[in-house]
């Protein structure tokens, strides 16, 4: 069986190692003239649309849109089409979600993130993804 790879996605947290799966997920959909669609979760419940914004989300969703600007510039810079998506909730279950949902043909993840909970081999995140998700999962070190 061929993987036909047309979307790509990728969560990044601001590591390096988020940015690792960043560079080898360029490199992946410049082969396969695939796009790629950078997640960034914010640890948070999300805000109901009448509420105000909280100071800290303000940071958190400032801090979002940097990575994504940056991870955006990166793929720009090899002639990579970048969607950029930031989502509220746990981490692992919204990338699961959103792979599911949006039908993307391939996950592309850093073994470890900015999580506090430092497993031996993987970061609970990319650990929980490459258990529960149905896509196929490319996990860089």
């Amino acid at each position: 069986m061929v993987l036909k790879i047309k979307k790509i996605l990728v969560p990044l947290d601001g590591s390096p190692n988020s940015f690792r799966g960043l560079d080898v997920a360029i490199n992946m959909a410049r082969e396969s003239h695939a796009t790629l669609t950078g997640l960034y979760v914010v640890g948070l419940v999300k805000p109901r649309t009448n509420d105000p914004i909280t100071p800290l989300e303000k940071i958190l969703l400032k801090y979002a849109q940097k990575i994504m600007k940056k991870a955006k510039l990166k793929a720009a810079k090899k002639g990579i089409l970048f969607f950029d998506r930031i989502s509220y909730g746990d981490d692992g279950k919204r990338i699961v979600e959103i792979a599911e949902k949006q039908n993307f043909d391939l996950i592309v993840i850093g073994s470890r993130g900015m999580g506090a909970a430092k497993e031996i081999f993987l970061g609970s995140t990319s650990n929980y993804v490459l258990h529960k998700s149905k896509k196929p999962i490319l996990i860089v070190k």
